[in-house]
């Protein structure tokens, strides 16, 4: 299972993200360009001394993601090692929790500013919701990934051996 932030543009989001795949033990990707520094201060004060422990992969951009995702794919098609490309998004008609994660599964988020592109939309695998009360449109990003994320690890088994 891995995290993927596409062009984070809020700071304090992607480090609470970086730390919450630390925690996790979750591999995060960010697909650059983000709207902030990877050296500001309010991305390192909110991932705190946890980034250390983050697996972090910077990608370019969104095209240089999805070449290293399809390359990924095929060199592990046997081991299953890459798995599908699951966006979390206001445009979908499938809630989380009626999904069935798989272990290989990539979860991406959007910018908080204005989610994905529509080719970006249209290229995951998956499009899952969350779904709110009438009338209110989202959950601030980082609250929505890990809702959906702690759901998915619930479903394969993946949290950490806490042993």
């Amino acid at each position: 299972m891995r995290l993927a932030l596409y062009e984070p543009d809020i700071p304090q989001n992607a480090g609470s993200l970086l730390r919450l795949g630390a925690c996790l033990g979750v591999g995060i990707d960010i697909i650059e360009p983000c709207g902030f520094l990877l050296s500001d201060r309010n991305f390192r004060r909110a991932g705190m001394d946890y980034l250390q422990h983050a697996e972090i992969r910077r990608h370019e951009s969104w095209q240089r993601f999805r070449d290293n995702f399809s390359v990924n794919a095929r060199a592990n098609a046997h081991a299953n090692a890459c798995g599908r490309l699951d966006l979390l998004t206001t445009r979908s008609l499938t809630a989380y929790t009626d999904f069935a994660f798989a272990a290989d599964d990539t979860l991406m988020v959007g910018r908080e500013s204005a989610g994905v592109p529509d080719d970006v939309h249209a290229q995951a695998d998956a499009r899952l919701v969350i779904p709110l009360r009438p009338g209110l449109r989202s959950l601030n990003v980082a609250q929505a990934a890990a809702m959906v994320l702690g759901e998915a690890l619930r479903q394969t088994g993946g949290f950490p051996d806490t042993a």
